[in-house]
């Protein structure tokens, strides 16, 4: 399998089969670059995380995690044949023709003035299933069983870091409103009852930023993409 190839300022590192998400989180930790991007390529699983430097608050900059979910839709959209659909859930779910088949995770540093000194994205995607039986569980799939084997994934981790650059850029120049209404159109999941974040409720809509709006009793509750950080344990 040949080494990745990433864009400038972005600079690849193996995580030699450990954890890429809790080994970006240490890099950051201790204070490298960002653009770092730790990977671990196995044949059934891809696994990688990437480090980003805000400079928004908090609350804005987690827009990274829909921005990595677009530039991941748009990355397999360009490589798998034309009739696999990718979607997207809230919690950084991610659905291959219906199936679940990965997840983004997001975590955040200390802040100082409310801006974080260091963001990581970590991305984890079934490559191969666990097993020939895949009927069992028509819920969760893998990227080779919905006719994506030609797919490499190491072109593949190249173009999400592509795709999210991509993103960052049109997201900094045009702000919210365009990430919003392409992320949207690729939802998975927002209608009817729903639990996010501990809170149980129905869905309502997205707010400006993203933010999850749920009816929880005769209430109407928000709950921010914040609410999906996450450290490594």
């Amino acid at each position: 399998m040949n080494e990745p190839s990433f864009p400038p300022l972005f600079k690849g590192q193996s995580a030699a089969g450990g954890d890429p998400f809790t080994l970006a989180c240490a890099a950051a930790e201790v204070g490298c670059d960002a653009g770092l991007v730790v990977y671990d390529l196995a044949h059934d699983t891809l696994r990688a995380a990437i480090v980003f430097a805000p400079d928004a608050v908090l609350s804005e900059a987690v827009a990274i995690l829909p921005i990595c979910g677009v530039g991941f839709q748009n990355a397999l959209g360009a490589l798998a044949p034309p009739e696999v659909a990718v979607h997207l859930g809230w919690d950084g779910s991610l659905y291959v023709n219906g199936g679940r088949c990965g997840h983004l995770r997001m975590a955040a540093g200390d802040t100082v003035e409310d801006i974080p000194n260091w963001m990581v994205i970590g991305l984890t995607l079934s490559l191969w299933p666990d097993s020939d039986e895949t009927g069992l569980t028509p819920d969760v799939t893998a990227l080779f069983a919905e006719g994506c084997a030609e797919v490499d994934a190491t072109d593949l981790l190249e173009a999400w870091v592509r795709h999210t650059l991509i993103g960052i850029n049109t997201w900094t120049d045009t702000g919210m409103a365009s990430l919003h209404r392409e992320w949207a159109g690729l939802a998975h999941g927002l209608k009817g009852s729903m639990t996010v974040a501990g809170q149980s409720g129905t869905y309502v809509g997205l707010d400006e930023t993203l933010g999850l709006l749920l009816k929880i009793d005769d209430n109407t509750v928000l709950i921010p993409l914040t609410a999906n950080l996450t450290r490594p344990t």
